[in-house]
């Protein structure tokens, strides 16, 4: 049965003309953004889809400064293709640039832009850039999408050089699992290129133009799972070789040789990462090319989120740290002011050491010395024969016994259990959108210093800014053991759970689902008590952040933590 898209809902089958311009990214006269939208007709080349003809109508005759519902003041044209226009504008009544793309209520696409943009607008995932109004009005269609100052596309990344593997890693990760989220509502995008993938400022990547972009250009396909996956693996193919994966040269990078065919892009450049090179291959099995290892396609967003989640997990490059300079000695230290400076090459007399005390005044000292030891051993041996005299007194009274067997009877003080050690931890940020959260700081959790901590993002609530339901640390004790108590030191109020892998586990689970809550409470200082606790791995997973008193703002930051049987 053939996959179904909403990307191009309702998009009148035109006779295929010629478009309006060559390239989409071509600026008019009010300007070039930065952050452009950038979609050039020559980039469709490797397309697997169907691309309807223009309408016959006009682009609507816009300029800067032209206001659209009184709010919207269009600033810089960015786009002009096809009968529509995409621009970069400022919302004057929430004083914030916006971006927007206009064309006239009568051409053959306005139906199935609005229709797309609703569609994307309802689903509302923070990893795409958000469709915030689709509007018909005065012969118009406009809809208006966030815009991202702070974010750079992929194409000016891959200018400068293939991406590290944590960085690829992290991309094809974020990218997959939002086109699969977005494939689960029955929405594709269709034209998801090096132009249409952002990385902000946090390392978050966000995907722009969900099903926008191809109902713009009445893209169409009966398989759209498989013409996003494969974009997906082309994306990544790129970033890891700085390559089209095509024969075509787009998007600023070069083509494959002609005639060799589609090669692994560990091929294609020395130090690829070996699983990120087969992940791209497997994504992109289509006519003839065969994916490394006699591993299956994967045609889908959710087999690529799969396929990406039985790698072995790639950690962030550690941090390097520059040595400092070589402390160098002036004339004006240790007292040499004023004396004559050693000649270079001379060998300088080495100062002997003072002789012990061999003096008349060194022999009396000592005699001293050691009569004082003499007399205050004398001194304690009375004071204690004494102690022991009146002491045998006391028990010779009627009615008194006592045992000096060495066998003390009289309470002690409980005593805590052993504390046990912490092999390792790790961050712990699963429903995040880059998988991490300060993992460089980790190690100041289980440092025995209060002084120091580890802290999460800062979110816009307590509630993390209703993203994520808690981030969190997992503690390796080396080995199953038996778990009584652990005490948690926080800055500032903050609700934990302490949670824990089964004792069975024969690795580190990697799944929030695998720990299962054994304790909870909230405080600076929280000691977690879970009942019979046997395990190797335990979680302890923030639920509420605190407002920090030094920036005012919404996270959560671990001193320390110590574990006891």
């Amino acid at each position: 049965m053939a996959e179904r898209s909403t990307a191009a809902v309702d998009v009148a089958d035109n006779s295929d003309d010629t478009s309006l311009t060559a390239k989409a990214d071509q600026s008019t006269a009010d300007g070039v953004a930065k952050n452009r939208e950038r979609d050039t007709d020559s980039d469709e080349v490797q397309e697997s889809t169907r691309t309807d003809g223009p309408g016959t109508t006009s682009p609507p005759e816009l300029h800067s400064g032209h206001k659209l519902a009184r709010r919207y003041r269009l600033e810089e044209c960015v786009t002009r293709l096809d009968g529509f226009s995409s621009w970069r504008a400022v919302d004057e009544k929430l004083r914030r640039a916006v971006g927007v793309h206009i064309l006239p209520a009568d051409h053959s696409r306005a139906r199935s832009v609005l229709a797309a943009a609703r569609s994307s607008a309802l689903l509302g995932d923070p990893r795409f850039v958000q469709v915030l109004d689709a509007v018909e009005e005065n012969d118009l269609v406009y809809v208006v999408h966030e815009w991202l100052p702070d974010a750079t596309e992929l194409t000016p990344l891959l200018a400068s050089g293939p991406l590290e593997p944590y960085d690829a890693y992290q991309m094809v990760s974020q990218i997959s699992s939002a086109m699969a989220a977005a494939h689960r509502e029955g929405l594709a995008h269709l034209r998801l290129n090096p132009n249409a993938v952002l990385r902000t400022s946090t390392g978050q990547w966000r995907i722009r133009g969900l099903a926008v972009n191809a109902a713009l250009r009445g893209v169409t396909t009966d398989t759209p799972q498989r013409t996003d996956t494969e974009a997906i693996g082309a994306l990544l193919y790129a970033a890891l070789t700085q390559r089209w994966p095509y024969e075509s040269d787009a998007y600023g990078l070069s083509g494959l040789p002609k005639d060799i065919g589609l090669i692994a892009p560990d091929q294609v450049r020395a130090g690829v990462h070996r699983g990120l090179s087969e992940l791209s291959m497997r994504a992109l099995v289509n006519d003839g090319a065969t994916a490394s290892r006699h591993d299956s396609p994967c045609t889908t967003p959710e087999e690529l989120v799969k396929a990406i989640g039985e790698m072995p997990r790639i950690r962030p490059p550690e941090p390097t740290f520059t040595a400092p300079p070589e402390y160098q000695r002036t004339t004006y230290q240790q007292g040499s002011y004023g004396r004559q400076a050693p000649r270079l090459g001379a060998t300088q007399p080495v100062p002997t050491p003072p002789p012990p005390l061999q003096s008349r005044t060194g022999k009396a000292l000592k005699w001293a010395v050691s009569a004082l030891l003499i007399a205050a051993l004398g001194l304690g041996s009375w004071q204690l024969a004494d102690a022991l005299m009146d002491q045998g007194g006391k028990n010779e009274e009627p009615g008194q016994t006592q045992t000096n067997d060495g066998n003390d009877k009289s309470p002690k003080k409980p005593t805590g259990g052993k504390p046990i050690a912490i092999s390792g931890a790790r961050d712990f940020d699963p429903f995040g959108a880059d998988g991490s959260e300060k993992p460089s700081d980790i190690g100041k959790v289980y440092d025995n210093s209060t002084a120091t901590y580890w802290q999460t993002d800062f979110y816009l609530s307590s509630d993390f800014g209703r993203l994520k339901s808690g981030v969190g640390v997992i503690l390796d004790l080396g080995k199953v053991q038996q778990v009584g108590k652990v005490k948690v030191t926080f800055v500032g109020d903050t609700s934990v759970e302490l949670r824990s892998a089964s004792a069975d586990a024969s690795s580190e689970p990697t799944s929030f689902d695998a720990y299962s809550k054994v304790a909870e409470g909230n405080g600076t200082t929280v000691e977690l008590k879970p009942k019979s606790l046997k395990s190797r791995y335990l979680l302890v997973w923030l639920t509420e952040l605190p407002t920090q008193a030094d920036d005012g703002k919404w996270r959560g930051r671990v001193a320390d933590i110590k574990v006891t049987s």
